[in-house]
């Protein structure tokens, strides 16, 4: 006697296919009859009420509220800007002659702000004060007109 081909698996995979179709041909009639094809347009409009709530009944014209124009702001708010103090103070942290870059600690914020010889108005060394102002480079925030101070 030879053995079944269709194992206990196969016989699984089968029904659950079986009622997958019949799940989705269930949907299918399902949304034939509740379609709403055809409906008239003034099913699907929709209002928005006082309130900034959409409903389906149309605005009461008395609760109109009347704005003025320049009353609406459009984009974003204008900032108030702090008077920012250009020149900064700060001491030399680290400096490379050969490489010509280096470091100045600002006294201000104690941020480490990166310093290159292009940006230095007179030679400068390790431990000297300075002052300097800030420019945004690539990497991030670079010390310009950088001067030594007594």
């Amino acid at each position: 006697m030879g053995r079944s081909t269709e194992t206990f698996g196969k016989k699984e995979r089968e029904k659950a296919k079986v009622r997958k179709q019949k799940d989705k041909k269930e949907k299918a009639e399902e949304r034939k009859n509740n379609s709403s094809k055809g409906s008239s347009l003034d099913d699907m409009i929709a209002y928005v009420d006082e309130n900034g709530n959409i409903s389906s009944t149309p605005p009461d014209p008395t609760k109109k509220r009347k704005f003025n124009l320049e009353d609406i702001a459009v984009g974003v708010a204008k900032q108030t800007n702090e008077p920012v103090e250009l020149i900064r103070n700060g001491k030399v942290t680290f400096f490379n002659e050969s490489k010509g870059y280096g470091f100045i600690a600002d006294l201000q914020s104690q941020d480490s702000i990166f310093v290159h010889v292009n940006g230095l108005l007179n030679p400068i060394k390790e431990n000297d004060k300075v002052t300097f102002e800030i420019e945004m480079g690539q990497k991030g925030p670079t010390a310009v007109r950088v001067k030594k101070t007594s």
